[in-house]
């Protein structure tokens, strides 16, 4: 007795202690969901021991957390009425009471610095000693704060435009954590909303912390999305094919289960919900419903030819079993590349996707042979299916190509390659943090509205490290990063920088009467004495730690990006670097250029470069599959060409239809090998099962497998191309770009896989057509009884 003889009796006597078990450890996985938690940082694409992440972890060992800013923006003339300006600050300082918040800085939080004489020193006075009552009042502090104190220029006030915002600094401890979700929603929302509705004006929220819990939010709203329409979709397209509620239940039961599991093997792990993981419960789904197709389809022929129905589900696992182990093998092993990545992001990505599609194999060859063991068997209706008059047009069509048209084939194969190619380069690259945001959101219109009125809200940050305590505050660093300032100034990507010289020009400022004109740095001569003054004043120092660190060795420049590439922002440090590099002696100092935007970018071109080998490595992987399975050089090539092919023309189109490379669509290319080669395993598996009942006759073998696994080869392609496409129902554009490239990928996959494999078969069948060039394979993919014919 072979091994899948005795898996198949193994499973039917022992029915109901499979069913308890299953049932029991669905439990356990259920009592894992709690523990699942949600992402509230950006993720980490690089390394822990990637230079950009030792970089960026330095500066917040020095100045802490960066991305905790949350800014409140209005850009409305009647602001400067004294009810709605007054009403402005007040909704500013409800914040200031509440658990988790630092500070706020509004208009009414604005500090002129004063000089005085007698004492040495800078002392700082409120902008207005009196709450202006009248519109008169409310211009004399507009007045000042526009046109007397440039230090607040892009900090509070759009002097251009007349924006007004405020900011809300939350606790560096909390922004990483539920803490931050609860303030948004419970806190930030509703009191926004109330200001909104009493002051009839419009509010625009923006910076990270907020950016960054709304996005999750929508992840976890789309979850549910996903697994209805994932389950919706392939239940009706499986029942239309089948026209049986019994094996419809049966199917959206398998995969429900599986579902169950993926959910609680996330909590189970202890891995967040990212982007990436939250795609797997619904890929679950698309990928374990071509299970069920197999199984019920054979299941069926097996009642059609025979009416035993023991015998037909002894038959269901023998035969069925080992093809459909090794198709779920290959997809899990496109996965599988990622858990070689350095990134922990696609590491457990990889990791649960791989672990998931071996579970839901197992559950379906165990749940639908035992559920049909309890049922009576199909009733004819049930089976008119098999003898549909449209497959059959469609096979005819397939076979008459293969047969007459292989000529048709090779140059339409050639077409798409050339246009493939060209397509591939012009493919762009993006690493913007918010390009993959739903557009249609507010939260991504208020984005947009703080890049036009201040110049993003992407921290990029610039560590100098002057090697030497109170480095920071001599005159000749000062000015050289003053040039660094000038610099970022010349990109209209970048919003104005904040570092130690706005806060020294501000100074100098002050010790001129408040001259606005003298808002420069000191001269030689100033410094001094100007310099003097500072020492003795005591609200410097709190203004101090903003930018240097309380050693004096460090300063931190911050300026904010827009949403730009990566093309543009390695022109942009470029350019950067060139200036730290002629201004800063490395001897005396050392500039780093980090930040969250900063990382997220060189994390896509990590990717990248990881992409490749990921995928180079499911192309070995799978050649060594079919090496294992068919023992024959020749028909590896012959297999991996078809499933080539289809990745070229994705590539192609990614680059006509300007999608570019991200961290989401990066996966398209493993995914879709994975499961494509799927068709060829089944394909090949029935071809070879052909040549030996027909004593190796190459075209007769050829024309029957094609008969044989088209229509389960159609079958699965369509639930797979509308599985994935339930994805393009996204708001997120990362996640619709992949369910669509995935569907189109798989549809050509499956062209591929039925017209140019056999035709590639049929043209290099003198090659082939014989047994050395095709040996044993060294496992029995289909059991010995059929191949003898039987």
């Amino acid at each position: 007795m072979d091994f899948w003889s005795r898996v198949s009796r193994i499973i039917l006597r022992n029915r109901y202690l499979i069913l308890i078990f299953i049932a029991a450890f669905t439990a356990f996985l259920v009592s894992q969901m709690k523990y699942m938690r949600f992402s509230y940082t950006e993720a980490n694409l690089l390394p822990e021991n990637h230079e950009v992440n030792i970089q960026y972890n330095q500066f917040l060992d020095i100045f802490g957390e960066e991305g905790n800013l949350i800014l409140l923006g209005v850009k409305d003339s009647t602001l400067f009425t004294p009810e709605k300006f007054n009403a402005w600050n007040d909704l500013a300082k409800s914040f200031d009471s509440i658990d988790g918040i630092d500070f706020t800085v509004s208009i009414a939080d604005v500090k002129k610095l004063k000089v005085d004489r007698k004492k040495r020193k800078f002392t700082l006075e409120p902008l207005y000693k009196t709450i202006p009552n009248t519109r008169k009042e409310v211009y004399s502090v507009k007045k000042q704060l526009f046109e007397n104190l440039p230090f607040y220029d892009n900090l509070l006030y759009n002097k251009e435009t007349g924006t007004i915002q405020t900011a809300i600094y939350i606790d560096k401890k909390i922004v990483n954590t539920p803490k931050r979700k609860t303030f948004v929603f419970d806190q930030l929302v509703p009191k926004i909303s109330e200001f909104e509705k009493i002051n009839n004006l419009d509010v625009r929220v923006s910076g990270m912390p907020y950016i960054r819990t709304l996005n999750s939010q929508n992840i976890v709203d789309e979850i549910s999305l996903f697994v209805g329409g994932a389950l919706l979709i392939t239940a009706l397209i499986f029942f239309f094919f089948f026209r049986s509620f019994r094996a419809t239940f049966i199917t959206l039961l398998v995969v429900t289960v599986g579902v169950i599991w993926a959910f609680g093997f996330i909590g189970w792990l202890g891995y967040e919900i990212t982007i990436l993981t939250a795609l797997i419960p619904p890929l679950i789904i698309v990928i374990g419903v071509p299970n069920a197709v197999f199984l019920i389809n054979k299941y069926q022929q097996e009642i059609k030819k025979h009416g035993q129905q023991a015998k037909a589900l002894q038959r269901v696992i023998t035969k069925i079993g080992n093809a459909t182990l090794m198709t779920n093998i290959t997809t899990a092993s496109g996965f599988a590349t990622f858990v070689f990545v350095k990134s922990q992001l696609l590491r457990e990505f990889g990791i649960l996707a791989s672990l998931n599609i071996i579970s839901i194999f197992i559950l379906a060859l165990l749940i639908i042979p035992i559920i049909y063991s309890f049922m009576a068997p199909p009733k004819p209706k049930h089976l008119n299916h098999l003898e549909r008059k449209w497959m059959e047009n469609v096979v005819n069509w397939m076979e008459k190509m293969v047969r007459e048209q292989r000529i048709a084939v090779y140059i339409t194969t050639v077409i798409v390659i050339i246009l493939g190619i060209i397509g591939l380069y012009q493919i762009r690259v993006s690493g913007s943090l918010i390009e993959d945001m739903p557009k249609g959101k507010a939260f991504y219109k208020d984005i947009k509205f703080f890049e036009r009125e201040f110049g993003g809200i992407m921290p990029l940050e610039i560590l100098v490290d002057t090697k030497k305590e109170k480095g920071v505050m001599k005159l000749s660093t000062l000015k050289r990063i003053e040039k660094i300032n000038e610099t970022i100034e010349t990109f209209p990507e970048l919003s104005k920088p904040v570092s130690i010289t706005n806060l020294v020009k501000y100074s100098k400022q002050a010790y001129y009467k408040g001259n606005p004109k003298y808002y420069q740095l000191p001269t030689n001569q100033e410094q001094s004495y100007i310099f003097a003054y500072t020492k003795n004043s005591d609200g410097n120092a709190n203004m101090l730690k903003n930018f240097v660190d309380s050693t004096g060795r460090y300063a931190r420049i911050t300026t904010f990006m827009k949403d730009i590439g990566t093309d543009k922002m390695d022109d942009i440090q470029e350019r950067l670097q060139q200036v730290i590099d002629k201004r800063f002696p490395s001897e005396r100092y050392q500039v780093s250029m980090t930040g969250k935007a900063l990382v997220f970018l060189k994390g896509t071109n990590y990717l990248i470069s990881n992409l490749v080998f990921s995928l180079s490595l499911a192309i070995v992987l799978i050649s060594l599959f079919m090496a294992w399975m068919f023992r024959s050089f020749r028909m590896i090539l012959i297999s991996i060409i078809p499933n080539m092919l289809p990745l070229l023309i994705t590539a192609g189109l990614m680059g006509f239809f300007d999608i570019p490379i991200k961290p989401s669509t990066i996966l398209v290319f493993s995914i879709a090998f994975g499961i494509s080669v799927d068709d060829t395993i089944h394909f090949l598996a029935k071809y070879r099962q052909e040549l030996i009942a027909n004593n190796w006759k190459i075209r007769k073998s050829v024309y029957a497998a094609l008969r044989e696994t088209g229509v389960s080869m159609f079958y699965t392609s369509i639930v797979l191309f509308f599985g994935f496409l339930v994805f393009t129902v996204s708001s997120f554009g990362g996640t619709i770009a992949l369910g669509g490239l995935v569907s189109i990928t798989l549809l050509f996959a499956m062209v591929s896989n039925l017209l140019l494999l056999p035709s590639l078969l049929l043209t290099f069948e003198n090659k082939i057509a014989n047994k050395k060039v095709f040996k044993e394979p060294s496992i029995k993919i289909i059991p010995r009884e059929e191949e003898d014919g039987k």
